[in-house]
């Protein structure tokens, strides 16, 4: 008995050390974590508080008040975002060192208090306007980043593990002796693939909004267009990666190198506001970062169509892109 046990546990052993794919992301995922917390969350100490400033032409000024250590100061060019931000107590303060100097406290939020005191050290005669607004609870800022985690996970492992075992038992080429046409199919694909995900998402949105009751100031419709465009999107690139290969463990591998970068990247549990700009720019190549940003400005500013077009328009043209890419590469065999 024990060495009929030994040897399948040496053929497992073997097993799973020969399957490269799964050894590499074994070995070298937990490292990519690591690195990638390092990279966000590193660096020097970061500061206290965050104070937005108006007219930024003005360098130097205010008593010394830019001097501060351990303020963030953050350009402004807009009041009424900036205004925003504050009731949301995304800043703490809001100054315009311009004469005569004036600022904007958030009456609700305690570390507006304190950079209130720091800011009259330095400008004593600053004239005080005020704004109230309730912080978004982590929760609320996190529920559409589940969403979209969970959308994510979908689009990608369900449309291309699908078509790879579709591949793989020879179906495909069973349906490539059909007057099924490459387009037909991948179409076919594609809408059924979404037509899930939005009923998903959907059930998730109004379950889980009865039981912790989010915040959502926006257009429902505005959130569900988000939610086509970006799902469509997503199922495009799981379409693109599965749409030549028939490796189990490189197609695998290819979705779990796009998934976890965009799940630490895209700000489905925190912000990248205080990153280096280099790790944003790369984040705003993946979808699920146009798709967070917009349904978060909808949420939580009651953003219109026109604000979120950006991201609109990125969605939509990367789905375009990837489909395309996609049938162009499509196989029905795998030789």
């Amino acid at each position: 008995m024990m060495r009929r046990m030994l040897a399948v546990l040496h053929a497992r052993n073997l097993e799973f050390l020969r399957d490269r794919g799964t050894l590499a992301f074994t070995l070298l995922l937990p490292v990519m974590i690591v690195v990638g917390m390092g990279f966000v969350f590193g660096g020097p100490e970061r500061p206290l508080f965050k104070v937005g400033v108006l007219a930024t032409t003005v360098a130097h000024g205010g008593g010394g008040f830019l001097d501060e250590r351990y303020v963030d100061f953050v350009a402004e060019p807009a009041e009424p975002v900036a205004l925003e931000r504050l009731r949301h107590q995304q800043l703490d303060l809001l100054v315009d060192l311009r004469a005569p100097a004036r600022y904007w406290v958030n009456t609700d939020s305690p570390k507006g208090y304190v950079a209130e005191r720091l800011l009259l050290a330095r400008v004593p005669g600053a004239q005080r306007q005020h704004v109230s607004g309730k912080a978004v609870r982590y929760v609320d800022w996190l529920f559409p980043g589940i969403l979209g985690m969970n959308m994510m996970f979908s689009c990608l492992f369900g449309v291309g593990y699908v078509v790879l075992r579709y591949r793989k038992s020879g179906f495909l080429k069973r349906l490539h002796a059909t007057p099924l046409t490459a387009f037909e199919f991948l179409s076919a694909q594609v809408l059924s693939r979404l037509g899930l995900i939005l009923l998903t998402t959907l059930i998730l949105y109004f379950g889980i909004g009865a039981i912790i009751g989010f915040h959502n100031a926006g257009s429902g419709a505005l959130l569900l267009l988000l939610a086509v465009l970006g799902a469509l999107s997503m199922v495009a690139l799981g379409l693109t990666v599965a749409a030549r290969f028939s490796s189990e463990e490189l197609v695998g591998g290819l979705l779990n190198l796009l998934t976890w970068p965009m799940m630490l990247l895209s700000g489905v549990w925190f912000s990248l506001e205080g990153s280096p700009r280099w790790i944003q720019w790369i984040a705003h190549v993946f979808p699920l970062t146009h798709l967070l940003d917009a349904a978060r400005a909808v949420m939580f500013d009651a953003a219109g169509i026109v604000q979120i077009a950006p991201q609109l328009l990125y969605l939509a043209a990367s789905s375009l892109i990837l489909l395309a890419i996609g049938a162009w590469s499509f196989r029905w065999r795998i030789d």
